[in-house]
């Protein structure tokens, strides 16, 4: 997991376990302060696997751009293209 990802996913647990001891030091109930922590457990898992599948997509368009683009029919090279206008004269190429 990249540095960004691990730290957005440490305050989310911390926050899980942090809300709920605040709810109940002012008064909700247990009840209700652990349904609040199972949702904010569900949340930030749900926001872990997007942050990791959008780390995933960057990383294989980085990959793509080194990658050097190789045309239609992946020919490369000065005698890959056929037919068109060729400079200096009109003569048909047999």
């Amino acid at each position: 997991m990249g540095d960004s990802v691990g730290d957005v996913v440490r305050w989310g647990v911390f926050s899980c376990a942090l809300v709920p001891v605040v709810l109940v030091w002012y008064g909700t109930s247990p009840a209700g302060a652990t349904g609040t922590a199972l949702g904010l457990a569900a949340v930030t898992g749900a926001c872990r696997v997007l942050l990791r599948q959008s780390e995933r997509g960057a990383a294989r368009l980085r990959a793509e751009e080194r990658v050097p683009h190789r045309g239609r029919h992946q020919r490369t090279g000065t005698g890959a293209h056929r037919g068109g206008r060729r400079p200096g004269g009109t003569t048909p190429v047999v």
